[in-house]
């Protein structure tokens, strides 16, 4: 795989997180996040392992225990995104959520003692003026949900970082697969303490978590974890930058929200900052986060 056919990758995975915050505001009256999260996530292991049987029994103990670590922080990060998105529009939750493209960079530098290379600093800029001026309509009110979203920026932020050094060591494919695999047990287990499991008894209801578990875990996920292995963690983060615009796309149809002319100078704001990251790349240093 080529750096282009990566970045093309995890361009049509931010296409697919853009939509998750649509089918997450779909289940604001579900009484349990630990269900949505088992059942998401425990489905689109449980397709991944029927399609890929052979592949995935060759997995070893290295992979088991990095994919745990990698489940822990997805679970924390989205058990953050789904309080936080009951109290903030889409686009203001895909917004604050995005800010990972922040701190990647920043971690980065903090654990290099280096400044990020030029075209990060400038790419930073643009893409955080755009998601401000895309989520100005919000007013971006500091809420319990706002605090809830940045924290899912940060705990992202990791993921990717430790998804850096992991697909260095273990097969990635497997990676992507099995840290689902956990996810979901740890909503079991949270489930099982807060007595909050339930099981959706009409098809309305299993639409949000179907679409969440095939186009948002089992394909993003997994694709992530692959295209990382020819792209840098910087790179990786702008590209997600990509979903505050496709969440307010998706909002704009199906949630009735209305799209101003300050959105669309945001929009292309961030498309301008992801293209200076992402054009032209030099070789991705990948030794900066290696152990």
């Amino acid at each position: 795989m080529t750096h282009k056919q990566a970045t093309i990758i995890l361009f049509v995975v931010s296409i697919a997180w853009g939509s998750s915050y649509i089918f997450m505001k779909m289940m604001d009256s579900y009484d349990s996040l630990y269900s949505i999260i088992i059942f998401r996530f425990g489905i689109a292991f449980i397709l991944i392992f029927l399609v890929f049987f052979k592949k995935m029994l060759s997995v070893d103990l290295k992979t088991l225990g990095y994919s745990a670590i990698s489940g822990t922080l997805i679970f924390a990060t989205y058990l953050a995104l789904m309080y936080g998105i009951k109290t903030t529009s889409a686009s203001t939750a895909g917004f604050l959520a995005s800010t990972s493209v922040i701190f990647v960079p920043l971690f980065i530098a903090i654990k290099t003692r280096r400044l990020p290379a030029k075209k990060i600093i400038i790419g930073v800029v643009f893409v955080m003026t755009g998601m401000l001026f895309l989520s100005l309509g919000d007013g971006l009110v500091l809420t319990t949900g706002s605090i809830f979203c940045i924290v899912t920026a940060i705990v992202y932020a990791c993921h990717i970082l430790l998804t850096n050094v992991f697909i260095r060591k273990v097969d990635a494919f497997l990676l992507g697969a099995y840290q689902l695999a956990y996810t979901s047990i740890y909503g079991v287990i949270f489930s099982f303490f807060t007595n909050t499991f339930f099981v959706p008894n009409k098809f309305i209801e299993w639409v949000p978590i179907l679409g969440l578990a095939i186009f948002c875990s089992a394909f993003a996920f997994v694709m992530q974890t692959i295209a990382q292995q020819y792209t840098s963690p910087e790179s990786t983060a702008f590209l997600f930058a990509l979903e505050p615009i496709f969440a307010t796309i998706f909002a704009i149809i199906f949630l009735n929200e209305m799209f101003t002319a300050l959105e669309f100078f945001g929009a292309a704001l961030i498309l301008v900052g992801v293209g200076i990251v992402n054009l032209q790349p030099r070789k991705p240093n990948i030794n900066y986060v290696e152990t």
